[in-house]
């Protein structure tokens, strides 16, 4: 089967470590086109950069980056409001997900996934890939199986044919075994970007960058990219 004969994906890329193994995923057997979105967060131009790298190296067709003004302006989290620090992951990582921290941006995948079925519609693509993550995670609602069922009744609902599926193959996992896949699959680990604050050094103290670092010990893996923290 030629790359013309596959049927066509949207994988929405943040350039995160759980978003480029869903990429990889989605490369492997679709037509993949990416979409990246810059919203105010801390280490905007670093997660564009590592989303860019991710596309060229798995040979998605295109990269469509979006600009999001709205949660910058609205506010209410660490990655968007610098008048709120993003805080240092708790000392005990079993404490992880056990609030919903500081850093989640209100309803952000709704804006995310609206936008990626847009293109969808447009593209003829019926799947969707986001690397949303329930388990070994920070707790964030909108990562949860039931927010992507009811999103997919919506989907069902508000769309011309009602047959585009957003799909979450990562969600049941466990970190290591992201990292475990990632590694089966080649995905870019070493251009991925998963720290909250640093855009030259990941911080290695936040929750992402611990719960990261976990992931890859676990795995028995060697997390490529630079920590300030050891």
């Amino acid at each position: 089967m030629t790359d013309t004969a596959l049927p066509r994906a949207v994988v929405s890329l943040s350039g995160g470590m759980d978003s480029v193994v869903c990429a990889a995923l989605a490369s492997r057997d679709f037509e993949t086109y990416a979409v990246h979105f810059s919203y105010g967060q801390r280490t905007e131009n670093r997660e564009l950069l590592a989303a860019q790298d991710a596309v060229r190296i798995l040979g998605i067709r295109e990269l469509l980056h979006l600009k999001l003004d709205v949660f910058r302006r609205i506010g209410g989290s660490a990655l968007t409001d610098k008048s709120i620090p993003v805080p240092n992951a708790p000392a005990h990582e079993s404490d992880i997900g056990t609030d919903i921290p500081v850093t989640y941006v209100p309803f952000r995948n709704a804006h995310f996934l609206s936008a990626a079925v847009s293109w969808a519609e447009v593209l003829g693509a019926k799947t969707v890939f986001i690397g949303a993550v329930e388990q070994d995670s920070s707790g964030y609602p909108d990562c949860r199986p039931a927010y992507y069922d009811a999103f997919n009744q919506l989907i069902r609902e508000g769309t011309k044919e009602g047959d585009i599926q957003v799909v979450t193959p990562l969600i049941h996992l466990k970190k290591h075994e992201i990292v475990r896949l990632g590694v089966e699959l080649g995905a870019p680990f070493h251009v991925s970007w998963s720290c909250y604050s640093g855009e030259t050094e990941a911080c290695g103290v936040c929750e992402s960058c611990v719960l990261r670092l976990r992931a890859f010990r676990e795995a028995g893996a060697v997390d490529p990219i630079l920590y300030a923290t050891p």
